[in-house]
């Protein structure tokens, strides 16, 4: 891969492209590049909402992703924000630039500007690059509160706890019949991704007044917890081995329940210990379990 181009040559030429197309009304940078609240590095991506008065030329023919270079890989998606159909182009470019462009009809920014607060996207963060209409320029300005997990009431709570603890019993059965895809599904994506993240989230959130980001996919993790908590969720990251599955399975509990009761203390919430325990013997069982 060549040298990344540095973040202010791509963002010049961006605007000057934008303001070379009739169709590009105006364009916002955001995410994490168009604030200082977050933290950027070279492999940082460029987010650009384009806002055009024709979506058709944009999501129908691509050749104007070839503007900026040689593309190396391409993602399309769309989406709909106030009941209007968004285009979504994820570029990779040859020499490591990466801009994910999303593409919105002048009237959803005209819806935007008439709302009570900014989608997700922009309540982030964003900067006006181009406003050829002074359209942008209206828009509101960011709280920066998008993303950010709200305190659960004890319903959720309680509902992530047993969810937890049913997700273990197909671990194990899995990692008795030695089905290894299927376990590791189990474990490390809805266990450990889907419910542990969370719940450590939720405990970070604790130490921050629930005004802490947290950032896509478990980043930020092992900064902002502490050593201990992460030491124990990184040990139960293992390779093939059964055995080492086993006892993965049984470290993640333990950090769970630590991480568990420690949230339902300082909510006030009530923890289901005869739950636990009665899993965590079913567990037990199947593991010793003859084959």
């Amino acid at each position: 891969m060549k040298d990344v181009a540095p973040a202010m040559d791509v963002i010049d030429r961006l605007v000057q492209w934008a303001k070379n197309q009739s169709l590009v009304r105006a364009m916002v940078l955001e995410s994490s590049r168009a604030s200082d609240r977050a933290s950027v590095d070279i492999l940082s991506d460029f987010d650009v909402l384009l806002v055009v008065s024709d979506t058709r030329p944009f999501s129908q023919d691509e050749t104007w992703l070839q503007d900026f270079g040689k593309i190396l890989v391409l993602f399309r998606d769309k989406g709909r924000t106030h009941g209007l159909t968004t285009y979504n182009r994820l570029v990779l470019y040859g020499d490591g630039t990466k801009i994910d462009y999303i593409v919105w009809p002048v009237a959803l920014l005209q819806r935007v500007l008439s709302a009570s607060r900014l989608p997700d996207l922009l309540d982030q963060g964003y900067q006006v690059l181009v406003d050829k209409d002074d359209l942008a320029h209206r828009l509101k300005p960011p709280t920066y509160t998008a993303y950010i997990p709200k305190k659960p009431t004890e319903k959720e709570y309680l509902a992530l706890v047993e969810e937890f603890w049913w997700e273990t019993i197909y671990v194990a059965k899995n990692l008795w019949r030695d089905e290894l895809v299927s376990a590791k599904y189990n474990l490390d994506f809805v266990m450990k991704f889907e419910l542990l993240r969370r719940l450590l989230e939720w405990r970070i959130e604790l130490d921050h007044n629930w005004s802490w980001k947290p950032g896509a996919g478990g980043r930020g993790l092992k900064k902002y917890l502490d050593s201990r908590t992460w030491g124990e969720l990184a040990s139960t990251y293992v390779g093939a081995n059964v055995d080492e599955n086993w006892d993965a399975l049984f470290q993640t509990t333990a950090l769970f329940r630590r991480s568990a009761i420690e949230v339902s203390d300082a909510l006030g919430y009530r923890y289901p210990y005869e739950l636990e325990e009665r899993v965590t013997s079913y567990l037990q069982s199947i593991r010793n379990l003859e084959q």
